[in-house]
């Protein structure tokens, strides 16, 4: 309807112009009324000038919309010409586009407001940077977790916060491209401890990053506690197993040799047997501070660049004879492997090696017996999988096979997985297991792999 209408209003102009400029030629060239020639040329171009402002005005109203959706104003209006103009549909076209903007716009703005509410409420610090600008990089969020944490107030820029704590700033630039890093700050005299986490954004072609942190002290210290207590448990258990005979037996000695100036032959006996027991439960204590002190000096790491074949290969070499003696087959695949990694190589084969004898231990007695050792790739880790199919591990068990020890095989230290733990942890990886009992057991070795 709106094109019928403005089609009968551009053909009815159109047409007057041109009935007007005939006239004004057939004036022209066949009569001498100047003054009737003079007014129809004025019509005439009165004619064009309206033609030419009707066409621009729909011109004008459409570059006005998209002025409008460009710079997000709402206030503009069509609803007068929606019903006047000569286009009453495609105005009503343009109220409904800018009323969906609107509401568009007003649900964007809730939702920002919802996330900024919920920020300033979690117990994590955020701040995020607008990078955009290297010389004045902008802070576009700074919530009240993270004023409370740092002890500084909202700082608009970076720099500022740089100048009043350098040490996270500095720390915080260390991983820009993005990373976790644990971190102790001294805030007012007070020693904090953050848990960090980097993550760069580009949105929109601005580069932001969003830095969240929070403060695991109190986790941290709850965590040492139990692991303290449990490893005090065990300590005093192992102690007292050496300690109690040996004072009932001093006790014993005590007693046969008191006011006694001779001993029998039975009495002699009793006393070596007493001796030799006091002997062999000193050498057991004394052996198991020796492995206490085995935990708690470990080498600093030599990080030197291997190959996961090479590492393989070694390990094959050195268990595949004992694994042997034992009748358990041994797999240890993928020995020509390219891939290469920082490790101490020395120390990283005497976590294999513990892994592969406790597997060889707990396939004892199974069918079957069979081991395998091999590695895979996942996003940015590195495993190196040893999986037997002995009996397994109880859930109640896999939280406590890392504390000193603590074993569950006769005649074990318990201080081999512990060992193993702080060498992964030392080359800033880690152990993982996953047991399903009287089936299988994996142990990995998780590595960094960038």
């Amino acid at each position: 309807m709106f094109y019928q209408r403005f089609t009968f209003r551009l053909i009815f102009r159109l047409l007057i112009i041109n009935l007007l400029g005939y006239l004004l030629f057939y004036l022209i060239k066949n009569t001498q009324l100047w003054f009737t020639i003079i007014g129809v040329a004025l019509i005439l171009l009165g004619a064009i000038i309206s033609l030419y402002y009707y066409i621009n005005q729909i011109r004008s109203d459409i570059n006005r919309f998209i002025l409008a959706v460009k710079t997000r104003d709402h206030t503009l209006n069509f609803k007068n010409k929606a019903t006047k103009g000569s286009f009453p549909e495609l105005y009503e076209s343009f109220s409904d586009i800018l009323q969906v903007h609107k509401q568009i716009r007003l649900e964007q703005e809730a939702m920002f407001q919802l996330i900024k509410t919920i920020l300033e409420q979690v117990p994590v610090g955020v701040i995020v940077v607008n990078n955009t600008e290297q010389e004045k990089e902008e802070i576009a969020f700074f919530n009240q977790a993270a004023s409370n944490l740092l002890g500084v107030p909202a700082y608009k820029y970076w720099h500022r916060l740089k100048e009043h704590l350098p040490n996270f700033s500095n720390e915080i630039e260390q991983i820009s491209t993005g990373g976790k890093r644990f971190l102790e700050l001294k805030i007012q005299d007070k020693l904090i401890q953050l848990s960090t986490e980097v993550i760069p954004l580009n949105l929109y072609g601005n580069n932001y990053t969003i830095i969240s942190f929070q403060n695991i002290k109190d986790e941290i210290e709850q965590k040492e506690t139990e692991a303290w207590n449990r490893l005090i448990g065990v300590i005093s258990h192992e102690i007292l197993n050496s300690i109690t005979p040996i004072s009932s037996l001093s006790d014993t000695i005590n007693k046969m040799v008191t006011d006694k100036k001779m001993l029998t032959e039975d009495e002699m006996d009793d006393l070596k047997t007493a001796l030799q027991t006091i002997q062999r439960r000193s050498s057991g204590l004394l052996d198991f501070v020796k492995d206490y002190r085995l935990i708690a000096e470990l080498p600093t790491p030599n990080l030197e660049p291997h190959t996961i074949g090479e590492i393989l290969k070694h390990i094959k070499v050195l268990m595949q004879p004992f694994a042997k003696v034992k009748n358990v087959v041994l797999d240890v695949e993928q020995t020509s492997s390219k891939i290469t990694i920082q490790l101490d190589l020395k120390l990283v084969e005497q976590v294999l090696i513990n892994l592969i004898t406790n597997s060889i231990y707990a396939v004892e007695n199974r069918e079957h017996p069979h081991i395998s050792v091999n590695y895979r790739l996942e996003n940015t880790k590195l495993y190196i999988d040893v999986t037997d199919n002995g009996k397994g591990i109880d859930a109640g068990d896999l939280e406590k096979i890392f504390v000193p020890f603590y074993t569950t095989r006769k005649n074990g230290s318990g201080i081999g997985l512990t060992i193993s733990r702080n060498i992964m942890k030392m080359h800033r990886g880690s152990i993982e297991v996953i047991s399903i009992p009287d089936n299988s057991t994996t142990f990995s070795l998780v590595f960094n792999y960038v």
